[in-house]
């Protein structure tokens, strides 16, 4: 296992991320304890977790497979979702906040929260509360670094901006959709992050199950995400997203590789992300993730691998700027 910095912070974490969003739903306790088990003995120390996944089951379950080797581990949580009905049960005010980590930890069984991510920007509440309210938790010891996920560029910027005049600790770490067919990230997102030296944790990398070429087959499965879920369904419902999944597909094929283990190696070797997170619901799809460290990804493979799906326009639309004086 490769271990990388996670942007300027000094802390290494493997180069997968193990996302425990099927652990309590699509994998049970006996079975989220093995794909724990599996993910430790390849070497991943790093695990993302959310307090909406199985409306804190998932942080349960995960608690209980931690207690042994805690002080080894780098773990995630998140908070902004509905925790109940509660109309203040919800999003990243300070109350909100406050009171999530608290059952986060106790969930979780930690005394700390290596990186708490803000699950989605709150266009209800100030940035600049959410951002106090993520800094004086760091100065009580309940997390050690601020993070966001699904934020636009702009988002972040403007968080690092605050806490850079208001002298509060900063975002170090975001959480942006990436995957062969949905490359919007390369637009603004991945490149402020190296600007920036932020960590980067990918998720999605499989496109939901679109880029293992199951659902290009002449039978689709009868389950998966896509067929499933009504949200899923809407991420990747256009036309172009099946045509470059099935390209993907064929092309990986013809060079011998699973396309689960490919489509995680082109992410983890984009230079701006740290590490992909990977998700299973048995042991069988967690070992074709993992074989993506077995994947020499070299610039001329990956550039290959970008034709097959169409690339984002620059932030400016000029397509010009693609050039190296932008003439």
């Amino acid at each position: 296992m490769e271990y990388k910095y996670i942007g300027r912070t000094g802390v290494k974490v493997s180069a997968l991320c193990f996302g425990t969003m099927s652990f309590g739903g699509d994998a049970d306790q006996a079975t989220s304890k093995a794909l724990f088990a599996r993910c430790r003995e390849a070497g991943i120390n790093f695990f993302d977790c959310a307090d909406m996944y199985q409306a804190g089951g998932a942080e349960e379950i995960l608690g209980e497979l931690v207690a042994g080797c805690r002080n080894e581990l780098i773990l995630t949580s998140k908070v902004y979702f509905p925790q109940g009905e509660d109309v203040n049960a919800r999003g990243a005010s300070r109350r909100h906040i406050t009171a999530a980590v608290e059952a986060s930890l106790r969930r979780l069984k930690t005394d700390r929260l290596d990186f708490y991510f803000i699950h989605r920007f709150d266009r209800h509440t100030p940035l600049e509360e959410t951002l106090r309210a993520l800094d004086d938790l760091v100065r009580r010891g309940k997390i050690l670094y601020p993070a966001a996920s699904n934020f636009a560029a702009w988002q972040v910027a403007k968080g690092l901006g605050i806490s850079a005049r208001e002298g509060w600790t900063r975002l170090e770490c975001i959480q942006p959709m990436y995957n062969l067919v949905k490359r919007q990230a390369e637009v603004e997102i991945l490149p402020m992050a190296e600007s920036e030296q932020l960590g980067v944790i990918t998720y999605s990398p499989l496109g939901g199950g679109i880029l293992t070429g199951k659902y290009e087959k002449s039978q689709p499965p009868a389950s998966g995400r896509l067929i499933q879920s009504e949200r899923y369904r809407m991420r990747y419902a256009e036309k172009s997203a099946h045509d470059s999944a099935r390209r993907f597909s064929e092309f990986a094929a013809s060079h011998g590789y699973s396309p689960a283990s490919l489509a995680v190696a082109w992410v983890g070797a984009h230079p701006a992300v740290t590490a992909p997170i990977i998700g299973a619901r048995n042991l069988t799809q967690l070992e074709d993730s993992l074989k993506s460290l077995e994947i020499k990804m070299t610039p001329e493979l990956r550039a290959e691998i970008s034709t097959l799906s169409p690339e984002p326009p620059p932030a400016t639309d000029r397509a010009e700027e693609r050039m190296e004086d932008g003439r």
